[in-house]
């Protein structure tokens, strides 16, 4: 049995979403502009995001991974965003997008909605 929010059967969230604060803080980014750039080492490990500075790298690139395994964003390096200058990402050997999924727009309404809890 998988669980609701997470997509695991891991038994661990009781039904409830947690996103950390740089989770929060990048999908509400995605509920401004549903696809962002992204990069990554050959390995894939660490998705790269440089347009905001306000957290790590590590902080962005292990907020991109919870959002992803939530299910609230895509990642996909075999989709670079069409007329994006990647200069900045140009380290970087993989250049792709990040997508918000049908999910992650549910969680931003219910989010809008009904707020969130600290």
């Amino acid at each position: 049995m998988s669980c609701e929010n997470c997509g695991n059967g891991c038994g661990r969230c009781g039904g409830a979403l947690l996103l950390t604060d740089v989770e929060l803080a990048l999908l509400r980014r995605f509920g401004e502009t549903p696809f962002l750039p992204a990069a990554a080492e050959w390995n894939m490990k660490a998705p790269i995001y440089l347009e905001e500075q306000k957290w790590s790298k590590a902080e962005y690139s292990a907020a991109i991974l919870g959002l992803s395994e939530k299910g609230l964003i895509r990642l996909d390096y075999d989709l670079p965003l069409k007329n994006f200058d990647y200069k900045s990402y140009q380290s970087y050997p993989l250049h792709g997008s990040m997508a918000l999924t049908a999910r992650g727009q549910d969680i931003l309404e219910q989010i809008e909605i009904q707020g969130i809890e600290e």
